[in-house]
């Protein structure tokens, strides 16, 4: 082997370490960022759930599986389970189900269409609380909007309905409201889905006599598969994690009736002041949702490879 092929193999071997450390001054922030916002709340979090605490949050050492233990022995902790499940799944499904004619209607071309993409996208770009809070109003017993509108129209007689307290409507209320929240980020990632399939393809679709329907389910519904992946995720991330919603309409209530496990945790934790059942059941939400994550990427990576 000559002394020219053995320097570069010393270069070559060298390579991986000089470009680290030459990248290091422009990845180290965003490491740094990681580290202490995502990596080190995550480890507290599983080391607190180990702990013992007492309800005023003090922590008196190790105590192995005991929250653990002591969160599902609690009775309510499988119908709340179940509720998440059937939460989660009924938004993202609804969400999806209606954003699909509604990224095909605003993809079209008619007088006002930037006025109704602006008006579409109201309800996500304001805040989430301020969104519920306004539904509350809305759904309010007396002199809510809604119950008023009932009765003027002769729909509803005798008592009104309390939509927020009742709980053969509280839960679906919180799901359709979920759903208008969701309705506009879907809707756009799916507009943006349809904006990228080339019009060639189409026009030699309509050419060979295509119909409008044909078109869409033929050629439009399959290539949107990537945007509707990436749609739904992020959505069930949201969905999951959908704390303001639950608590600024029904607190959870009546009763546990409409939480669900990141709202049973929170209720847990301050109002109940359960701190250890608390921490375990993070854990566990935090795990889900990491699982959740890493799909995501693998979807987004497949994404990216497919390019």
């Amino acid at each position: 082997m000559t002394a020219i092929s053995l320097g570069a193999k010393k270069v070559k071997n060298r390579r991986p370490a000089n470009s680290f450390l030459s990248a290091l001054p422009w990845i180290g922030p965003a490491i740094l960022l990681i580290l202490l916002v995502v990596v080190w709340p995550a480890v507290e979090l599983i080391r607190i759930s180990l702990t013992k605490i007492t309800s005023a949050g003090v922590l008196e050492g190790f105590n192995g599986l005991g929250n653990y233990k002591l969160l599902f022995e609690n009775p309510d902790l499988k119908t709340i389970a179940i509720r998440t499940v059937v939460w989660v799944l009924s938004v993202v499904f609804l969400t999806v189900i209606i954003s699909l004619p509604l990224a095909q209607l605003i993809n079209q071309s008619f007088p006002g269409r930037k006025f109704v993409r602006w008006a579409m996208i109201v309800p996500w770009a304001a805040s989430v609380v301020m969104t519920s809070i306004i539904w509350k109003w809305m759904l309010e017993l007396t002199s809510g909007e809604f119950n008023l509108t009932l009765r003027q129209l002769g729909i509803q007689h005798g008592q009104p309905v309390d939509w927020l307290r009742d709980p053969r409507f509280s839960f679906f209320v919180l799901i359709w409201v979920a759903v208008f929240v969701s309705i506009p980020f879907t809707t756009f990632v799916i507009l943006a889905g349809l904006q990228s399939i080339p019009h060639d393809i189409i026009e030699a679709a309509q050419v060979d006599g295509a119909s409008a329907w044909q078109v869409y389910r033929g050629i439009k519904f399959p290539l949107l598969r990537n945007s509707l992946l990436i749609a739904t995720i992020i959505n069930l991330i949201n969905v999951f994690n959908s704390f303001p919603i639950i608590w600024a309409l029904t607190r959870g209530g009546p009763g546990y009736n409409t939480d669900t496990t990141t709202t049973f945790a929170y209720k847990m934790a301050f109002v109940e002041y359960n701190m250890g059942p608390s921490t375990a059941l993070g854990v566990i939400n935090f795990g889900f949702i990491m699982l959740i994550v890493l799909v995501y990427l693998r979807v987004t990576k497949a994404t990216r490879d497919q390019a």
